[in-house]
């Protein structure tokens, strides 16, 4: 990467010089290029870096907003980082949570094998009536029709409390007992109910009852119940209205009753399912506590911020039921505040390792795909969230069974369906493009933080992942959309604040070292948004590959500082300085310095310049401007190009520079006199004389749009001039230049010669 004598080597035309280790990640990078890229520029065609100003609004626009530019994010409460890499706490279960402390509620339902069937303690039905809440009206629809029809298939969206809702329909109906029957009992099962465990009375109990029924003396006999959670079923195993009907006739001739839940995604044909709509957790929450409490401490106990935060979150009734537990206990004084504030956290850890878990029954690899992928493109458009998942779905596939073609389906889970299993939500929002906004269908988790802590539990808690999504971000950097590549830059961030050393070794590096801009540009931003959300070091790595003998590398050093830079300008401005005169120096017996490289020196500069640190970094220019050369011209070329700028970034936009000024001037600010004195040097210097000239007369036109930009520039105009030599120069730029589209000069030129002073 360096020569022996450890300087600045010059690219090559195809990208920068590289050791074997790194021509060896950028074939792998290659490699995985998505089919049918070229891996080009924006068009396609050949590789150019991508405007600073340009890339800087694209990671503006595109960005999660959790982490935006320019913001003071940060994560907090060691959601990632520090010893907290991984999900750790209660355990997920049933309806509820199963604390590491304490075992919150009797579990309905569970894993296939925990599942066999048996009778639900009575206890637990009463435990459960006492605190059970839902809309009355809803609850007494169901109630009726399952009392008509025998069987009532409940669908709801998991853990909604869809089996506590089932239990207490055959509890409110009276019936005793209650058996539970295994989750993967066939549906063709369901017309020999009884035949092996029955739930309600056995024939001679039947036989008798009628006789003694027919004998006048006895009533009706009491009746059994069957509960059946989360019915399996399969494309080629659906639960068909015939098998309801058949076992209808056998629940009358039993007199007993059969509730079945099944969640959103279950094959079902021809069954009328009731929707199952849960209560607001607040209710659940309110009535659980009050049972566990009294009214006072319940009011206490709802009426702190903890437990209005825990409801903002959108937490499933699982969840509240545990919570409601916890508060209980901090009424008692057997919870501390801590273990109330970080319910919530622990729970959301709790939900993305269960995602996660080895089961594919409950979550097959297509979702926890796109889990993963909605969590790096967390509030974008839906449509292309579904699309990159399915590129991190082939990798997955890949990974798992390398001699195998990945096959991705074509059609999949419906949106509803997806987006209920991973608790997010979608809405219209306008999208940033380069043709302006445009409206989209967007996708995100109803919980803020659950994308940092999933993608954190991914990188840690499941290495044998990380090649495939290594290689998945590597091909989203080479995508020619720039929310995807700005996507994958953010990604990249949240796993280097997990784990800075990977994540720089299989993700951010080989980017940099890239010989194509694209990838390097990813680089740029994924270290600039490591830095913005709280990752150590960052400033390091730069000052390191801005003297780095790789150009690749000090290129990304120098656009990237031009990011950070507004948090440390004087520190930024000195490396940047020191890059130029390497740069400088080892040109010097070739001729001219790399052109590529003093253009991205000049840009950082003017990105700098039009932050809100600009006043100590304009003071800071004119401090080193007759340094040296390379000095010099770092500050004159950065100058310049943030006088391109204009509001908006539109042709017809007032110089960002010039409003600059004029502010400065209404407030009596020094920058005015910093903005006069770094045009006056710009002007008088032989290399800058040109572009300086330009820049004006773009100026002029802007003044010839806006009366704001001609009275700024009427009053700068003077204060460039302080010889005849000048003036006279600014004259003949008046009298000479032509309008738009080589028109005329502009009517604004002849007004602005009138401010100029007289100098003889």
């Amino acid at each position: 990467m360096s020569g022996e004598d450890g300087g600045l080597q010059t690219a090559p035309a195809n990208g920068p010089l590289r050791s074997e280790g790194e021509k060896a990640a950028a074939d792998d990078d290659r490699e995985s290029t998505a089919p049918g890229d070229d891996g080009g520029g924006e068009d396609g065609g050949s590789d150019q870096p991508q405007d600073a100003w340009a890339a800087l609004r694209d990671l503006r626009g595109h960005t999660p907003k959790i982490m935006q530019v320019g913001s003071a994010a940060r994560f907090g409460g060691g959601l990632v980082g520090g010893d907290q890499h991984g999900v750790s706490g209660g355990q997920v279960a049933g309806d509820v949570i199963m604390g590491s402390k304490t075992e919150i509620h009797y579990r309905i339902g569970g894993s296939a094998a925990a599942q066999a069937s048996g009778i639900v303690p009575q206890s637990t039905t009463n435990r459960l009536a006492a605190v059970f809440t839902a809309d009355e009206e809803q609850f007494a629809g169901l109630l009726e029709r399952l009392r008509d029809e025998r069987v009532l298939v409940l669908s709801g969206p998991h853990f909604s409390g869809r089996r506590t809702t089932a239990l207490m329909l055959l509890h409110r109906l009276g019936v005793a007992p209650i058996r539970a029957l295994a989750r993967d009992t066939a549906p063709a099962e369901l017309s020999r109910l009884g035949e092996e465990h029955p739930a309600g009375p056995t024939r001679e109990q039947r036989a008798k009852s009628a006789g003694e029924q027919r004998a006048g003396s006895a009533g009706e006999q009491q009746a059994g119940g069957y509960l059946l959670c989360d019915l399996v079923t399969r494309r080629d195993r659906p639960l068909r209205e015939t098998h309801l009907l058949a076992a209808r006739d056998r629940l009358a001739e039993e007199n007993t009753y059969l509730v079945i839940t099944v969640g959103p995604a279950a094959e079902l044909d021809g069954v009328p399912a009731a929707e199952w709509t849960p209560p607001p957790a607040r209710q659940v929450l309110a009535a659980q506590v009050r049972a566990l409490t009294d009214d006072d401490s319940a009011e206490r106990m709802l009426a702190l911020p903890d437990t209005a935060d825990f409801l903002s979150r959108h937490h499933q009734l699982r969840e509240v039921a545990a919570f409601a537990e916890v508060l209980a206990r901090r009424s008692r004084g057997q919870a501390v505040d801590e273990e109330v504030a970080e319910f919530s956290r622990n729970a959301l850890k709790d939900q993305i390792r269960e995602w996660f878990e080895e089961d594919e029954t409950a979550v097959p690899l297509r979702d926890k795909a796109f889990l993963v992928a909605l969590a790096a493109f967390d509030g974008g458009p839906y449509a292309l969230t579904a699309e990159v998942s399915d590129l991190l779905y082939a990798s997955l596939l890949a990974t798992e069974n390398p001699s195998a073609p990945a096959s991705v389906p074509v059609f999949g889970t419906h949106i509803g369906k997806r987006l209920q299993l991973a608790r997010a939500e979608r809405y219209p929002e306008d999208e940033h493009t380069e043709w302006g906004p445009v409206t989209q269908t967007k996708a995100a988790f109803r919980d803020d933080r659950a994308a940092l802590v999933l993608l954190s539990e991914l990188w840690t808690g499941h290495p044998s992942a990380r090649p495939a999504l290594v290689r998945w971000l590597r091909q989203l950097a080479d995508d020619g959309r720039p929310l995807v590549r700005t996507r994958a830059a953010s990604t990249a961030a949240i796993l280097a604040r997990t784990d800075l050393p990977s994540a720089m070794a299989l993700v951010i590096e080989p980017w940099a070292v890239s010989d194509r801009y694209r990838q390097r540009l990813v680089a740029v931003n994924a270290l600039t948004l490591t830095h913005f959300i709280g990752t150590p070091n960052v400033p390091r790595i730069l000052d390191d590959w801005c003297h780095s003998g790789d150009l690749g590398l000090c290129w990304v050093a120098i656009r990237a500082y031009a990011l950070i830079g507004p948090e440390r300008p004087e520190q930024t401005l000195t490396a940047l300085r020191g890059a130029a005169r390497t740069l400088y120096a080892r040109a010097a017996d070739g001729g001219n310095p790399d052109p590529l490289m003093v253009d991205e020196l000049a840009e950082s500069v003017a990105l700098l310049l039009l932050s809100d640190a600009d006043d100590r970094v304009y003071t800071e220019l004119l401090r080193t401007l007759d340094d040296d050369s390379a000095v010099h011209d770092l500050a004159l070329g950065g100058f310049l190009s943030a006088c391109r700028r204009t509001e908006d970034d539109e042709w017809y936009g007032v110089p960002l520079v010039l409003a600059r000024y004029a502010r400065a001037a209404a407030e009596g600010d020094r920058v005015a006199g910093d903005v006069a004195a770094l045009w006056r040097a710009a002007l008088g210097d032989r290399r800058h004389t040109r572009s300086a000239l330009e820049r004006l007369r773009s100026w002029v036109l802007s003044a010839d749009r806006s009366k704001q930009a001609e009275w700024a520039l009427a009053a700068l105009l003077p204060a460039l001039i302080t010889g005849a030599a000048e003036r006279q120069r600014v004259d003949h730029l008046l009298r000479t230049m032509p309008g738009e589209d080589g028109a005329s000069p502009p009517p604004v030129a002849a007004r602005l010669l009138t401010v100029l002073p007289h100098i003889r």
